[in-house]
C-alpha cells in the first residue's frame, strides 16, 4: 500500500525584506537536469548531460557538486544556464559518484515483497532501518573489494535517494519537496558479517566500496513516477534481478518522512530504498560474488553501474 503521491509541487513565493519584491520560483525549473561528476580521481569537475546526451562542463559556474548545490534554488540556476554556453566533455571521460560530501547513508532493509518472502522474513510493518558507514561510498565503476575474511559477498540493486533540502518532522504529502534526486545503487552486502557475526546489519553492510552509486544524479521532477522504474542487476551476463520500484513495501515519499521523525536528514544525504528478489543470497543454492565477477545494476532513466570484483587486503 503506498500512500499518494504528489508530482505536482506548490509554487513557492518568497518576499525579499526591503521593497517586497516578488520572486516566484516552481521546483519544475529547477528539475529539468542530469547532472555528473567528471575527471581523474580527486580532481573531479561538475557537468550536466545536454538534450542530445553530451557532458557539459559546468566548472566555470560552480567548483564541484556538493550538499551546498542540492537546493531548489540553487538546481534552478544551474538549470537557467544554457547548456550549449558550456564546453563539451569527451564521451570516455571517468564518471565519478554524481555527489560528493555526503554526512550519512541510510539504508531500507526487505523493502520489496519478493525479495522478504525469498529471504523467508515477513513484511515490515514499518520501515526496517540501518546504516552504511560513510567510508564505503564509492564511484559508479569503481571495483567492489572483498573484506578480509569475506565468504558471503553479494550484491543488491536499489534506487538511491538524494536528500536537497534539510528535512525533520516532514509529512509524507510534502516529502519529495526535499529531494534532490535520483541515482542508481549498488548495496554491497557480506551477509555472514551482516547475520552471523551478532549485532546489526552495520558491519555487513560497510566496508570499503560497498556503497558505489552513480553514474548519474537525475533531479526529481525529470522523473515522471519514481514509484514505477524497472530496476535490474546482472552478475557475469546472467539476469539475476529483474524489479520495479511499484514492488516498494513503502514508497520514496513514505522512507523520507519516516526516516525524518528519527533523525534530521541533510542535504547530500543517501538513502539506498531496498532491493527486488533475486539476489545471490536468496538463490538456490546460495551464489555468492567472487573475485573477479562482473556487476551490472540499471534502473529507467539513471543509467547503470559496472563493477568488477576484486580482493581485498
Amino acid at each position: 500500500m503506498h500512500l499518494t503521491r504528489f508530482l505536482l509541487q506548490p509554487v513557492r513565493i518568497a518576499f525579499a525584506a526591503l521593497g517586497c519584491t516578488l520572486m516566484l520560483t516552481t521546483t519544475l525549473q529547477a528539475a529539468e537536469l542530469t547532472l555528473v561528476r567528471f575527471g581523474p580521481a580527486g580532481q573531479e569537475k561538475p557537468g550536466l548531460i545536454d538534450a542530445r546526451g553530451q557532458i557539459r562542463d559546468l566548472s566555470a559556474h560552480l567548483r564541484d557538486l556538493t550538499p551546498d548545490q542540492l537546493s531548489d534554488a540553487s538546481l534552478a540556476r544551474i538549470a537557467a544556464i544554457a547548456p550549449d554556453s558550456l564546453p563539451v566533455v569527451s564521451a570516455d571521460v571517468r564518471l565519478a559518484a554524481p555527489v560528493t560530501g555526503a554526512s550519512k547513508i541510510v539504508a531500507i532493509g526487505f523493502n520489496y515483497i519478493d525479495h522478504a518472502a525469498e529471504m523467508a522474513v515477513d513484511v515490515p510493518e514499518e520501515p526496517l532501518v540501518f546504516m552504511k558507514a560513510i567510508s564505503a561510498q564509492s564511484n559508479p565503476f569503481d571495483p567492489v573489494i572483498s573484506p578480509r575474511g569475506a565468504t558471503k559477498l553479494d550484491y543488491e540493486a536499489e534506487l538511491v535517494v538524494v536528500i536537497g533540502t534539510r528535512a525533520q518532522y516532514v509529512d509524507v504529502a510534502d516529502a519529495l519537496d526535499y529531494v534532490a534526486g535520483y541515482a542508481v545503487g549498488n548495496d554491497v552486502s557480506e551477509r555472514a558479517f551482516q547475520r552471523e557475526r551478532g549485532g546489526q546489519f552495520v558491519k555487513g553492510k560497510s566496508a570499503d566500496s560497498f556503497a558505489p552509486f552513480g553514474p548519474r544524479l537525475v533531479t526529481r521532477d525529470s522523473i515522471a513516477d519514481i514509484q514505477n522504474l524497472a530496476i535490474w542487476s546482472e552478475i557475469n551476463g546472467e539476469m539475476r534481478q529483474q524489479g520495479n520500484t511499484n514492488q516498494m513495501v513503502f514508497g520514496v515519499a513514505e522512507i523520507v518522512s519516516y526516516l525524518s521523525q528519527f533523525m534530521t536528514l541533510m542535504p547530500g544525504d543517501l538513502i539506498y530504498t531496498g532491493t527486488p528478489e533475486g539476489v545471490g543470497d536468496g538463490m538456490t543454492p546460495p551464489q555468492y560474488l567472487q573475485p573477479g565477477d562482473s556487476i551490472r545494476i540499471g534502473i529507467d532513466g539513471l543509467g547503470e553501474l559496472r563493477q568488477h570484483v576484486v580482493p581485498g587486503p
